[in-house]
């Protein structure tokens, strides 16, 4: 009996393991549309992003509504397909943090209290799953994991 126990739960991680690529694969592609799309709709109308920069308060709010709509535009883009993922995994991650503090302030002070107000804020989706990217990669099914492989045969 515990021999079959045993191979049962060897044959579980190897079964679980076996869908880590494909399960970032789907993290990063469908939160990188999510993002792109989000980023996209900043940059075409900006202005509403500076009006709302402008009224949290936020230092520079038009440089910083173009930093953070190209940063979700372009950073999307490359989530989709793998490229830089943990420099912009990081890089999200510290956008989405921004806007708990600044814009859902509520939500993140109610971490402990309240955690589905936490949960159903808008940057959770986003920063949940640039956590993911940032602390266990693309998987190899991604540019990075492309030129990792090219870069170690040389």
């Amino acid at each position: 009996m515990k021999q079959l126990i045993e191979k049962l739960y060897l044959l579980l991680i190897r079964v679980a393991s076996s869908l880590e690529s494909p399960f970032l694969l789907l993290v990063r592609v469908y939160w990188g549309i999510q993002m792109h799309g989000t980023g996209r709709g900043k940059i075409h109308d900006i202005g509403k992003v500076i009006d709302f920069f402008t009224s949290l308060g936020i230092p520079a709010p038009a440089a910083n509504a173009y930093f953070v709509s190209g940063l979700e535009f372009i950073g999307g883009f490359l989530l989709i397909i793998g490229l830089a993922s943990r420099p912009i995994a990081l890089m999200l991650v510290i956008d989405m943090i921004v806007a708990y503090i600044t814009a859902d302030r509520e939500a993140l002070m109610s971490f402990a209290s309240d955690p589905d107000k936490f949960t159903a804020a808008a940057p959770f989706v986003f920063l949940f799953s640039s956590l993911i990217v940032l602390i266990f990669g693309p998987g190899k099914l991604s540019v990075d994991a492309v030129l990792a492989r090219r870069f170690q045969k040389k």
